[in-house]
C-alpha cells in the first residue's frame, strides 16, 4: 500500500468533465483533498480503486463523481439500477445521497436511495420511474430485491462506503449476496477507514488487481484533534456533563444505550441547555429533522449513541465528548471523526472514572492517541480552560414549536367568503358553495353544471343546489324520480339555497336543513332538524 503525500492537482486535471469541474467551482471546490487527487483518475479508468482514509478527509467526492461520469452513458431502465453506493446507516446514505445530486443534475443522472425506516412505496416508486445511481443500506435493499422491486443484473460499478462498519455491524453476509448479483465484470470501489478482518475478505473477493490508496491512515495520531481524558469521581459526572454541554460552541456527547441518550438529554434541556438526542430508536423522520436542527443552530449538544459516530457530516463541530467510553479504538476514532473534520481542529475529550482509567489508556494506545490527562471537579478553572465548560443558566429549555405550515385545499385559499355564500371555495359560485353556482363554480368554456344534462338539478345541486323540485343528487335518475322527491326528504343530497333550504343531507325537508345543510349547518343524519346544533 503506498500513502499519498505529493503535492494535490487541481479538479480540472483529474479527468473530470469541465461541467461538473465549473459546479465544483460554483460551491467553493476548487482543490481536491488527497485521497480525491489519488483516487478519481484511477477510478475514471476503470479500475477497482480501494481507498483508505479516516472520516471526513473527502471519500464521498472521490468515488461520488466517478461514478456520476459512469452513470451518464445512459438511462437506467426501470427497477435496474447502474450504479450501486453501499452504506452502512440511513444517515450515511442521505448525506451520500444529497452530496451527489448537486453534480448529478449537471450530467443528467438521476439518484435514488432506499434505507430502512423510511416508505417502502415511495422507494419501489423511485425504482420504478428509473435510477441511475442507488445509495442503499444493505438490509432494505434486500428486502426490496426479495419483493421484485429491484434487480443488480444492470449495475457496472459498485461502492462500498465505510466498509469495516458494514463488516462490524454484520452485513458482511448481505453485502456479499448483492455483490454477487452485480455484473461480474463490473468496478467496483471501495473505501474504509481501516482494512482488516472482514473488509479483507471482501478484497481478496470482489477486486481485481485494485489500485491502493492511503491517506492520513487513522492508526496514525491525529494532529488536528487535541485528546484529553478528564478524571472525575462518579459523583461529579452529570454536574461535569451539563458544563461541558454550556459551553459556547456546537459538541456531541457521546453515550453506550438510547435511554442515556434520552436520560442526559433531559438533564441538559432542564439545565438551560439547547439539546437533543439521537439514536436508533427514533423513527428516520425524527433523525432526519433533529439532525438538521443541529445544522442548522437551533440545538447546541447533541447527545448521540453510536448511530452517528459513522458519516455524519455537521460542519462546525469542535468537541466531541465520550461520556461513556466507546468499546473499542476504532469507536474512538470513529466518534472522534465527527470533529477535526477536512483539516480543521478539533477537540476530544473522555470522562473516565478511577476504576476505568486502565481501559481508556488502553483504548487510546491502540487507537495510536496521546492524551493528555487531568484531575477535574465541577467548576474548576482547569475544566474551563481544557473544553470551555461553563454554568448553565438553570432555566429548562424548552424546544420551540415547529413552524405550522398554512393547510390549503387543491385549490388554493378560499375566495368569495364561507361555504355557503355567494362565492364558496374555488371561486365563482364555487365549490360546495350557495347561489347561483354549481359544482366548483363555473366551467371554463360551458355551462354551469345546474344545467347540465343529468337533470335540472345537476351534480350535487339545485338551481341554486338544492332549491325545491330543482334540486337532487344527480338530477334525474334514468327512469326514475329525480331525488329531490326521494323518501329522505325534498330538498337535495347537500342542497338548499344556503345548503340547507329545502331538504339538506339526509335532513327533514322543511326548508331547515340537515346534517351540512341549512343556515347554521346543523341536523341529525336521519329525521328530525337539529338547527341548533354547533358546526360539524
Amino acid at each position: 500500500m503506498t500513502t499519498d503525500t505529493a503535492v494535490t492537482p487541481a479538479f480540472d486535471s483529474l479527468g473530470l468533465p469541465q461541467d461538473i469541474v465549473e459546479e465544483l467551482a460554483k460551491n467553493g471546490v476548487t482543490t481536491p483533498f488527497p485521497i480525491q487527487a489519488a483516487t478519481i483518475p484511477d477510478a475514471i479508468e476503470g479500475r477497482d480503486v480501494l481507498g483508505c482514509g479516516r472520516t471526513g478527509s473527502g471519500k464521498t467526492l472521490a468515488f461520488g463523481l466517478p461514478v456520476l461520469m459512469r452513470a451518464a452513458e445512459r438511462r437506467a431502465a426501470a427497477n435496474r439500477p447502474r450504479a450501486l453506493i453501499l452504506v452502512p446507516t440511513r444517515e450515511l446514505a442521505h448525506q451520500v445521497r444529497d452530496a451527489l445530486r448537486t453534480y448529478a443534475r449537471v450530467v443528467g443522472v438521476r439518484v435514488g436511495d432506499v434505507v430502512g425506516g423510511s416508505s417502502y412505496t415511495r422507494q419501489i416508486n423511485e425504482l420504478r420511474r428509473g435510477v441511475e445511481v442507488l445509495v442503499a443500506t444493505p438490509g432494505r435493499l434486500s428486502d426490496l430485491i426479495d419483493q421484485g422491486a429491484c434487480d443488480l443484473g444492470d449495475v457496472e460499478i459498485s461502492v462500498l462506503d465505510e466498509a469495516d462498519q458494514m463488516c462490524d455491524m454484520g452485513f458482511m453476509p448481505q453485502v456479499s449476496e448483492l455483490l454477487d448479483q452485480v455484473r461480474p465484470e463490473g468496478q467496483t470501489l471501495l473505501f474504509s477507514a481501516t482494512l482488516d478482518g472482514d473488509v479483507d475478505k471482501l478484497v481478496r473477493k470482489y477486486m481485481n488487481e485494485p489500485r491502493t490508496h492511503s491517506v492520513d491512515p487513522p492508526v496514525s495520531q491525529v494532529t488536528a484533534m487535541e485528546h484529553h481524558l478528564l478524571k472525575v469521581l462518579p459523583r461529579d459526572k452529570n454536574a461535569i456533563v451539563t458544563q461541558i454541554a454550556a459551553r459556547d460552541g456546537r459538541t456531541i456527547l457521546f453515550v453506550r444505550s438510547k435511554y442515556r441518550a434520552d436520560a442526559i438529554s433531559e438533564q441538559l434541556a432542564q439545565a438551560g441547555v439547547p439539546c437533543a438526542s439521537l439514536h436508533g430508536g427514533k423513527t428516520q423522520s425524527v433523525r432526519t429533522r433533529t439532525l438538521a436542527k443541529f445544522r442548522e443552530g437551533r440545538i447546541q449538544a447533541l447527545v448521540a449513541t453510536d448511530v452517528a459516530a459513522r458519516g455524519i457530516h455537521v460542519d462546525g463541530i469542535d468537541m466531541v465528548v465520550n461520556v461513556d467510553l466507546p468499546t473499542g479504538h476504532k469507536d474512538y476514532l470513529h466518534r472522534g471523526g465527527r470533529t477535526a473534520r477536512a483539516g480543521a481542529s478539533g477537540l476530544v475529550v473522555s470522562l473516565v472514572a478511577p476504576n476505568q482509567r486502565r481501559m481508556a489508556r488502553r483504548l487510546l494506545s491502540d487507537a495510536g492517541v496521546d492524551a493528555k490527562q487531568h484531575l477535574v471537579n465541577p467548576g474548576d478553572e482547569l475544566l474551563s480552560e481544557v473544553t470551555g465548560a461553563k454554568e448553565p443558566s438553570w432555566e429548562p429549555w424548552i424546544e420551540p414549536p415547529e413552524p405550522v405550515r398554512e393547510r390549503r385545499g387543491r385549490g388554493g385559499p378560499r375566495r368569495g367568503g364561507p361555504r355557503g355564500g355567494g362565492g364558496g371555495y374555488r371561486g365563482g359560485g364555487g365549490y360546495r358553495g350557495g347561489g347561483g353556482g354549481g359544482y366548483r363554480g363555473d366551467r371554463p368554456g360551458g355551462e354551469r353544471r345546474d344545467s347540465a344534462p343529468r337533470g335540472e338539478g345537476g351534480y350535487r345541486g339545485g338551481e341554486r343546489r338544492g332549491e325545491e323540485s330543482r334540486g337532487g343528487y344527480r338530477g334525474d335518475r334514468p327512469g326514475g324520480e329525480r331525488r329531490d322527491f326521494a323518501p329522505r326528504g325534498e330538498g337535495g343530497y347537500r342542497g338548499g339555497e344556503r345548503r340547507g333550504g329545502g331538504g339538506g343531507y339526509r335532513g327533514g325537508g322543511d326548508n331547515r336543513g340537515g346534517y351540512r345543510g341549512g343556515e347554521r349547518r346543523g341536523g341529525p343524519r336521519r329525521g328530525d332538524r337539529y338547527d341548533s346544533a354547533p358546526q360539524y
